[in-house]
């Protein structure tokens, strides 16, 4: 490590790219400046070492740690908003300290360290006024180490090169600035890197799939518009449009935008053929043009930080080879939770993971800071990330070809695992990231969305699961059917069962069949009690109790020495015992969704129960003759899965160089054009 601390301008330069800058927000508001600049110190949380301990020693010694670390960032005081006027410069008032060891400010070194050929980068800071620079690094473990110590005054560039060779696991760079007796401003600060070590300068195409969610669109259109440094190296923005409401027909705010991006803005209008048609459109576009290194799949209810673009291009263009590079998805209604840090495929069950034990998903960097959370500082390695952002090298596209013609669920997951089949690996790089409505605040494994987990998941396990017969997958799925039947959820489970009815069928299907399935699987919630719904509660008949819970208790989950025997109780009660009388006119109990578990439900004939959103409520009514014939259904096709497992994985593997094909995606796309609709002629 070197460093030169000077006037401005004396430190000479050689031929360097930008890696990363300080970062302030867009738009200042409370909920986001945790993000980017914090004004505490701050405790690492990372626990001393623990040899010699048992297992239950080395927690208690994590946990005394982390508790240490969650007291030092209680009480915690934030950044004046209006000090957060520039972009890429603050001011630290006289006596006071800012750190940029945040979310968007510290440098990901171990992702560097292990993706790229970089092996130093160069620190510089531009400051004006008397203060201390302190220059900070975290291990692998999250315990912060100072690196370095300069004084300023006046105008002064501080220059640090900062070696990468020692964070083969995990950690961050990062600085920290205190003010003298006057105010310090920081002008600027930068992380750069030889640029020789780049393997391409390349440029992107965006491929943004929108349905009836105008507003959101254009605001993203608008975002990258107005970012001369995204349009520097922008190709073609492609929003794919299969709505309803098009974004032609709001020609008062979309036609100014049209001007100011000209030929960097191109609106594809095509039916509805999902999240895989929408994306496979822009990704086959970008591709078949030639004209851009990456194409970035990207959500269309997001609120882009700009900045992630960038980052995200600069990181791929150093990667030793061709890599997939995600930004992260924050909660778009608690701005400063992070969804996940990143994911994985468990094999044996084919359900998204968290890489490590340690990690968390919903954390929250206003209550715990990025210093002081130690699992955020080993690098995380993830299968795929979330299409609501995620790079893809045009060369990698025109080699294993588009999405798998899925529609809505699963098609990120598994392109990431055949890129990494192919030798491509993901990335999901800290310090990209965009809003987006977190999981939590949705249920999309009940309703008309349970068709598609359940065909996509094993199609999924199908390709890419390497243990017999999809290892867990075909039991699980057979336990999930039951959890629903017990439920009262035939809404959901009519979906499973033509999923799994789909998938026996083959994957010769796939292509003919996706613009078809849903309308469909809506089409059959008129036959269900559980897929209507009314507004309120008061809209249903009164709350009427049959019996009441033993001894005035409520419900609890049967633990595992107990639940054969509980399940065998319920099955029969399900199958054979008839619902009572009044539970036909009157629900026996109101339960708010959260609480809505299979467990709980079991308990009744009749129950009201509100959406995971919390805009309808429906009224679920027990039936056994139709729990008697799904669930004959589902044992039937668990059989037919079980027995058929290997031929069918055979087709599917076979198949899928074809399905995923450009000839195969161009033949849907010219099958699913957008409806014509009066007034389009004439527009």
């Amino acid at each position: 490590m070197t460093s030169t601390t000077g006037p401005t301008g004396t430190v000479p330069q050689g031929e360097r790219r930008l890696l990363q800058r300080l970062l302030l927000p867009l738009e200042a508001t409370p909920d986001i400046v945790p993000l980017y600049i914090e004004q505490d110190t701050a405790r690492s949380g990372a626990s001393g070492g623990s040899f010699g301990l048992g297992s239950a020693e080395r927690s208690a010694v994590k946990e005394k740690a982390a508790e240490a670390a969650r007291l030092s960032a209680s009480g915690r005081s934030q950044v004046e908003l209006d000090q957060l006027q520039a972009r890429h410069s603050v001011l630290v008032p006289a006596r006071a300290m800012r750190s940029f060891g945040t979310y968007f400010n510290a440098f990901p070194a171990s992702y560097w360290r292990r993706w790229t050929p970089v092996r130093e980068v160069r620190l510089t800071i531009r400051t004006s006024g008397p203060g201390r620079i302190v220059i900070q690094r975290s291990t692998a473990r999250g315990a912060i180490q100072r690196v370095d110590f300069r004084v300023v005054e006046g105008e002064t560039e501080t220059v640090v090169d900062l070696s990468l060779a020692s964070f083969g696991d995990g950690g961050w760079y990062w600085f920290d600035v205190h003010a003298g007796v006057d105010d310090l401003v920081v002008r600027s600060a930068e992380w750069t890197a030889d640029a020789a070590l780049a393997r391409a300068e390349g440029r992107i195409s965006l491929a943004m799939t929108t349905m009836n969610k105008v507003e959101y669109c254009l605001d993203n259109i608008r975002t990258i518009a107005e970012s001369e440094d995204i349009r520097a190296v922008l190709d073609t923005m492609y929003v794919v449009d299969q709505g309803s409401d098009r974004l032609q027909d709001h020609p008062d705010r979309l036609a100014p935008l049209q001007r100011e991006l000209g030929d960097q803005l191109t609106i594809i209008e095509q039916g509805n053929i999902g999240g895989s048609g929408g994306f496979s459109r822009g990704m086959y576009e970008a591709a078949v043009a030639r004209r851009s290194t990456y194409v970035v799949n990207c959500d269309d209810d997001i609120v882009i930080e700009p900045e992630s673009l960038l980052r995200l291009t600069t990181f791929a263009d150093f990667c030793t080879r061709p890599t997939l590079v995600g930004a992260h998805m924050f909660d778009l209604n608690n701005r400063s939770v992070l969804h996940t840090f990143g994911e994985i495929v468990d094999r044996w069950r084919i359900q998204p993971s968290l890489p490590s034990q340690e990690a968390t998903l919903g954390h929250d960097f206003a209550l715990d800071p990025l210093r002081s959370t130690p699992w955020l500082h080993r690098r995380t390695d993830v299968d795929y990330n979330g299409w609501w952002m995620c790079l893809i090298p045009t060369q990698v596209v025109r080699e294993i070809g588009l999405s798998l013609p899925v529609f809505i669920k699963w098609d990120d997951a598994e392109y990431g695992l055949r890129a990494k089949n192919a030798g491509y690996p993901t990335v999901s790089l800290p310090g990209a990231g965009v809003w987006h409505v977190s999981w939590v605040d949705k249920d999309d494994l009940v309703g008309w969305q349970a068709y598609f987990h359940e065909r996509n998941r094993i199609i999924t396990a199908l390709l890419h699961s390497p243990y017999p017969r999809g290892g867990r997958v075909v039991k699980e799925s057979q336990f999930m059917d039951v959890k629903h039947l017990i439920s009262m959820q035939y809404y959901t489970e009519a979906g499973r069962l033509l999923a799994q009815q789909d998938v026996l069928r083959g994957p010769e299907v796939l292509h003919d069949e996706i613009g078809t399935r849903l309308p469909l699987i809506r089409a059959m919630a008129a036959e269900y009690d559980d897929a209507s719904m009314a507004r309120d509660i008061d809209d249903y008949p009164e709350i009427r109790v049959d019996k009441p819970p033993r001894k005035g208790r409520g419900f609890s989950q049967p633990g595992r020495a107990l639940l054969p025997a509980w399940t065998a109780k319920t099955l029969v009660k399900q199958l054979a015992v008839p619902p009572t009388e009044r539970s036909a006119e009157h629900p026996q109990a109101a339960v708010p969704h959260q609480d809505a578990r299979w467990w709980l439900l079991s308990h009744y004939d009749s129950v009201l129960v509100s959406n995971a959103e919390g805009t309808q409520v429906a009224w679920y009514k027990r039936r056994p003759d139709q729990v008697r014939s799904m669930l004959s259904r589902a044992v039937g096709t668990h059989v037919q899965l079980y027995r058929q497992w290997e031929s069918l994985r055979r087709r599917y593997r076979e198949a899928a160089p074809e399905i995923t094909s450009f000839a195969a995606w161009e033949r849907t796309f010219a099958a699913n054009p957008a409806p014509r609709r009066d007034g389009d002629q004439a527009r």
